[in-house]
This record gives C-alpha cells, sequence and structure tokens, in this order.
C-alpha cells in the first residue's frame, strides 16, 4: 500500500480479533514508531505490549486501580474496566519517560508518544492489521504508572487496541479541507 493510501484509508475499526502481527512484524511496528519526531533525541517513548495472560494481569490492574483509587465506582464500571482489556487481543500501552530537559517540556515529549502511536497505527494499517487509540480514566492517570510498575518519571497517554479488523468497516466521511485550512499568502 503507498503511503497516501495508508494515510487517507486508516481508521478505527469496530471490533478486533486474532491474528495480530508476529513478534517480526512487531519489531518492525516499533522501529516505525521510534521514527517519529523526538527532539534533542531524548527517546521518551515506550510500549508494554500486552498478549495472552498479559490482559488478565491488565485487567486486574484496572480493577485494583479503580477499586482503591476512584470513589463511587458502580459495579457496572467495574465491570467495564474488568472486561476492557478483553476488547482486542493485543493492548500496547503507550507511555513516556519524561526527562528533564532545559529545551523540551514534558508536553513536547508527550507529543512525541503521541507520534510514535500514530505511526504504530499506520503501520499496523500497512500491514493489514488494525488499532484504535483509547484513553479514559486509565490514562494521564499519575496513580496507573504505580499499578503498571513505571517508575514516577513515566506517563501513561493512552492504550492502544490492536488486531485484524472485522466486521464493517466505520465509514469515513471526506472533510472539507477549507474548513480546517487558513492560509496567509498575502
Amino acid at each position: 500500500m503507498d503511503a497516501i493510501t495508508n494515510l487517507l484509508t486508516r481508521n478505527s475499526p469496530r471490533e478486533l480479533s486474532s491474528p495480530i502481527p508476529s513478534k517480526d512484524e512487531m519489531h518492525e511496528i516499533y522501529q516505525a514508531a521510534l521514527r517519529a519526531p523526538d527532539h534533542a533525541w531524548l527517546r521518551p517513548s515506550r510500549f508494554i505490549e500486552v498478549t495472552g495472560k498479559g490482559l488478565e494481569k491488565l485487567s486486574k490492574v484496572f480493577v485494583e486501580l479503580a477499586g482503591n483509587e476512584f470513589e463511587d465506582v458502580t459495579p457496572m464500571q467495574m465491570e467495564k474496566y474488568e472486561s476492557a482489556p478483553f476488547r482486542a487481543p493485543m493492548i500496547i500501552i503507550l507511555a513516556t519517560k519524561i526527562n528533564e530537559h532545559p529545551k523540551v517540556p514534558k508536553t513536547e515529549q508527550m507529543l512525541s508518544t503521541a507520534a510514535a502511536a500514530e505511526n504504530i497505527l499506520l503501520a499496523l494499517h500497512a500491514k493489514g492489521y488494525a488499532g484504535i487509540w483509547r484513553t479514559g480514566k486509565f490514562a494521564f492517570n499519575k496513580k496507573i504508572v504505580e499499578y503498571l510498575d513505571l517508575s514516577s518519571d513515566h506517563e501513561v497517554i493512552g492504550y492502544l487496541y490492536v488486531g485484524t479488523p472485522t466486521g464493517t468497516s466505520k465509514n469515513i466521511p471526506q472533510l472539507e479541507v477549507e474548513k480546517f485550512v487558513t492560509r496567509w499568502d498575502k
């Protein structure tokens, strides 16, 4: 698939199932991720790949964090948190390791990880797989890093749910570019 077709056709499918990318495919996908813009070569992006029994582990993390840290969690919400990791056969947890730097603020380092995440989504699509980027209460949450056994200099910015697209595809409308672009040419 050529690059422009990849960009113009990628979307987040409604459902994901097996198969997932092989270890070799994921190696190449992570290489693509690490080509994201990275001011001062700080290499802030970190990825936790969750599959198999790891999905059960992540489910337990979500339930434990919600039970200990969230207020007024209903049984229905707790059930949703517990089942969330099982929506796809692979989850990639997106984390940024924040480095103190005089010219590269925390936000810019997190944006580098966001660009890396988009590279992952595009690489998955190019290989016939798909991903859905989710955030919610378990992203941008200082407590989640403890539950994931990450050091306090990390920030979780989201979760990529990964697999093979199944079911019907979303119909993504063609947007009118002129509504989003302002030109300063005079």
